[in-house]
């Protein structure tokens, strides 16, 4: 009786230990998010001061004002989200019947292949040739440099999905479909493909978050400013405010002072919220999928 008494206070011991520390990782990961938010709507000249830790003060929605009046932000948006859902839909076209293929063991050209794709993440043309093939194909200046772009497979997503594969989908699952009279492409549109819901959902958001920060596409490739990303017109908002917030630094002008930073708050919450919205209904998918394709059984 005893032992077991004394079993509990110690499993008691390790409960307290293991929630405290899991609070203190939960503090210091969630704590600079909620910072910024609510650096976001307080007086900058408070937030520089440290006297803004836990609330807000001197609440103002100024930034955010100064940030969606700007017409720019709303086709941003748009263009954004046509580049991120069309770049991810894209993307999991060529990836999962590409980690399909190489995962078959029968599929004897599986490892040179899976040698050139791996040698692409330490080795690549570089910026100019990349731009040179860009003008070439007549993307330059268009939306399709960003739906369809030198990194329409990345092969880290490849490398977790053909894993994935090997190691859910059984190879007597496919013998049994063969002798149904399934071929390869029936086997793969209906039966790999419904029981890889887990794996789709995580390497589509890592599609999808890429697609929705990659300002460095635009920056190269485009000049027309109606196809700009979202991105790059909050880099152009931020960096003009911080021209106008220099310029007046010297003049004493308290406008621009007091309102720079939380303009440069706003435009990170506005650029990650998006994002944030979503990860909540694709967190289940997303932990049991990186698990199962990140090691092999």
């Amino acid at each position: 009786m005893g032992f077991l008494k004394t079993k509990n206070k110690s499993e008691l011991i390790f409960d307290i230990i293991i929630y405290t520390v899991c609070a203190l990782v939960f503090l210091v990961i969630a704590y600079p998010l909620y910072f910024v938010i609510i650096a976001s709507v307080s007086d900058s000249t408070l937030v520089s001061t440290g006297k803004v830790l836990l609330f807000p003060k001197g609440f103002s929605l100024f930034g955010y004002q100064e940030i969606f009046q700007d017409s720019r932000i709303w086709i941003g948006y748009r263009n954004t989200m046509i580049y991120a859902l069309g770049g991810t839909f894209v993307n999991l076209l060529f990836t999962l019947p590409a980690a399909y293929a190489l995962s078959r063991q029968e599929f004897r050209a599986r490892r040179p292949l899976m040698f050139f794709f791996v040698f692409t993440m330490f080795f690549n043309g570089g910026l100019i040739p990349t731009y040179l093939l860009m003008k070439d194909l007549s993307m330059i200046d268009t939306m399709w440099v960003f739906i369809f772009n030198p990194v329409t497979v990345n092969v880290f997503n490849l490398i977790i999905t053909r894993t994935f594969f090997e190691s859910t989908i059984p190879n007597e699952m496919y013998e049994a479909a063969i002798m149904d009279g399934c071929n390869h492409f029936k086997f793969f549109t209906k039966i790999v493909l419904p029981l890889s819901k887990a794996v789709i959902s995580v390497i589509g958001l890592y599609y999808l978050v890429w697609h929705w920060n990659d300002f460095f596409t635009g920056l190269i490739y485009i000049r027309d400013y109606s196809l700009q990303p979202l991105q790059i017109v909050l880099r152009d908002i931020l960096i003009s405010n911080q021209v106008f917030a220099e310029g007046a630094g010297s003049t004493g002008s308290g406008y621009a002072q007091r309102y720079a930073d939380q303009i440069k708050y706003g435009v990170i919450i506005v650029s990650t919220l998006p994002i944030l919205v979503v990860y909540p209904f694709l967190q289940k998918y997303f932990e049991k999928g990186v698990m199962i394709g990140s090691v092999k059984g």
